[in-house]
C-alpha cells in the first residue's frame, strides 16, 4: 500500500505498474509525477548494464538488445490487453485530483482506461445528492448493491464537486485577503531589519528615534496649542527624569522666562537630550557603540515583531463575530491591524531610546571595583549545631511520661461504658 512517505521507493514500484499482471494500490497522492511505461520502466535496467565495467562493450549492446526485445514483447503483450486501467474507489472534491488520477492511464497517447466507484454514503454525494439519489433508488425499487451508471448521478457529481471547488476557493480567497495584512506590514519590518544588517552606523536612526521619543513625552504634558495653565510641568520633569534620566528644570526656565513657549521648550529638551547622549557616547570606542545600538534594535524589533504577529493571530480568530454588528469584518481587521502595526512601532521606538538613554557606560577598573566585594575581617563561621557537635553543649535531661487516665487492659471492659472489651473499642488497632 503505497502513502506517498517513502517517495523513491513508491516511485520505484509505480514505475513498474504498467508490466503485464501488475496490480499496484496507492493512494491519489502516492508515485505522482513518475512515467508509467506500459510493459515497464526499461531505463533502469538498462542504466545498469551501461555502467557495468567489468562487461566489454559487445556484451553491454548485446544484452541491451535482447532486453529491449524482451520489453517489445511484454508492451505489446499489454497494449493487447487494452493498456493501464484506473480504478477509483472514491472521487476526490476537486475534479483536477480525479483528471490527474484518470490521467495516468492514457500516457503519450497509450491506450488505457479508469472506471470510478462511489456509494451514497461517500461524503461528497452525502453532503450535496446523496438524499435525492436516495429517494430516486427507492422509487425504482432498485435492488441492493445494484451499479448506477445514470448520466444523472454524473451530472449531480460534477456539480457537488463544483460547489465544493467554489467553497475552497472563497476560503483562500478570504484568508489571501487577510494574509496580505500581515504581508504588508512583514514587508515594511524586514525592510527596516535589512538596513540595519546592512548599514555601517545607524546613529541617524537611532537619534530620529529619540527626538521622536522626547517630542511625544513633551506632548503627553504640554498639548499642543494649549495655554500654559493646562501645562503639566511637573509631571513633564518626573517623566524625564524617570524614562530618560534627562532631569532638567523645566519649571525654572519658564519662571525665568515667561515668553518661552513649548516650541523652544522641545528645542531645548531636543538638545539637552543630544547632548546627554554624546556625553555618554564619548569614552567609547565608535564601532563597539554602533554595534550595540544595532543589536538593541533587532533585539527589540524581533521581540516585539512576534508579540505583534500572535496579537494578529488572536484578533483574525475572532474578527467574524463584528458581522453581528453589522460591520464589514476585513475591513475592521486591517483597521485594527494597522492600529496594532502603529503601536508596535511606537513601542520599539520607546524601549530602544529609554534603554540607550539610561545604560551606564563603565570602564573596566570601574567594573572590577564593582565586582569585587570588600575583605571581611574578624568574622567566625558556624552551624546551628556547632555547640552540640563540640559537645560543649548541656544535654536536655529525659522527662518520664506521665499518664492523665488509669491504665485500662485490652481485655478490660472500655471506660466508655460501652460494655465491649477495650481492644474491640476505644483501643481498637487502625
Amino acid at each position: 500500500m503505497l502513502n506517498a512517505k517513502q517517495h523513491a521507493r513508491e516511485a520505484e514500484i509505480v514505475a513498474e505498474a504498467g508490466r503485464p499482471g501488475m496490480i499496484t494500490i496507492a493512494t491519489n497522492m502516492a508515485g505522482r509525477g513518475t512515467d508509467i511505461v506500459l510493459g515497464g520502466n526499461i531505463e533502469k535496467p538498462t542504466a545498469a548494464i551501461r555502467d557495468d565495467e567489468a562487461l566489454a562493450a559487445d556484451e553491454k549492446e548485446r544484452r541491451t538488445a535482447a532486453l529491449k526485445a524482451e520489453w517489445q514483447k511484454v508492451h505489446d503483450q499489454v497494449l493487447a490487453a487494452g493498456g493501464l486501467h484506473i480504478i477509483g474507489s472514491e472521487r476526490h472534491e476537486s475534479r483536477r485530483i480525479d483528471n490527474q488520477l484518470r490521467g495516468r492511464s492514457g500516457r503519450q497517447g497509450d491506450p488505457g482506461s479508469s472506471r470510478f466507484y462511489l456509494a451514497l454514503d461517500d461524503p461528497l454525494l452525502k453532503i450535496f445528492a446523496g438524499e435525492r439519489l436516495n429517494t430516486i433508488m427507492v422509487r425504482l425499487k432498485m435492488p441492493e448493491g445494484e451499479a448506477i451508471e445514470h448520466p444523472l448521478v454524473s451530472r449531480s457529481l460534477e456539480s457537488a464537486q463544483r460547489k465544493v471547488e467554489q467553497r475552497n476557493f472563497d476560503i483562500r480567497k478570504q484568508l489571501l485577503e487577510y494574509d496580505d495584512v500581515s504581508n504588508d506590514q512583514r514587508k515594511v519590518i524586514y525592510q527596516q531589519r535589512n538596513e540595519l544588517l546592512d548599514s555601517d552606523d545607524i546613529a541617524e536612526t537611532i537619534t530620529a528615534m529619540r527626538q521622536g521619543q522626547i517630542h511625544d513625552t513633551l506632548r503627553l504634558y504640554i498639548p499642543a496649542e494649549s495655554v500654559e495653565e493646562q501645562w503639566d510641568v511637573g509631571g513633564l520633569e518626573t517623566a524625564l527624569a524617570a524614562e530618560l534620566h534627562l532631569k532638567l528644570p523645566v519649571g525654572e526656565w519658564i519662571t525665568a522666562e515667561p515668553q518661552l513657549g513649548d516650541d523652544d521648550i522641545l528645542k531645548r529638551l531636543l538638545d539637552a537630550g543630544d547632548a546627554a547622549y554624546a556625553e555618554k557616547t564619548t569614552n567609547v570606542d565608535a564601532a563597539a557603540w554602533s554595534g550595540f545600538e544595532r543589536n538593541v534594535m533587532l533585539q527589540s524589533l524581533d521581540t516585539h515583531w512576534r508579540e505583534h504577529l500572535s496579537a494578529l493571530d488572536h484578533l483574525r480568530q475572532g474578527i467574524h463575530l463584528r458581522g453581528y454588528a453589522q460591520k464589514n469584518p476585513k475591513q475592521e481587521y486591517k483597521r485594527e491591524a494597522f492600529e496594532l502595526f502603529e503601536g508596535l512601532l511606537q513601542t520599539v521606538r520607546s524601549e530602544v531610546s529609554k534603554l540607550l538613554l539610561t545604560v551606564e557606560v563603565r570602564s573596566e577598573e570601574q567594573i572590577e571595583a564593582v565586582e569585587t566585594p570588600p575583605p571581611l575581617e574578624n568574622v567566625q563561621y558556624h552551624h546551628a549545631d556547632y555547640d552540640e557537635a563540640l559537645g560543649t553543649a548541656e544535654p536536655k535531661a529525659a522527662q518520664p511520661v506521665e499518664r492523665q487516665t488509669p491504665k485500662v487492659g485490652r481485655n478490660d471492659p472500655c471506660p466508655c461504658g460501652s460494655g465491649k472489651k477495650y481492644k474491640h473499642c476505644h483501643g481498637k488497632l487502625s
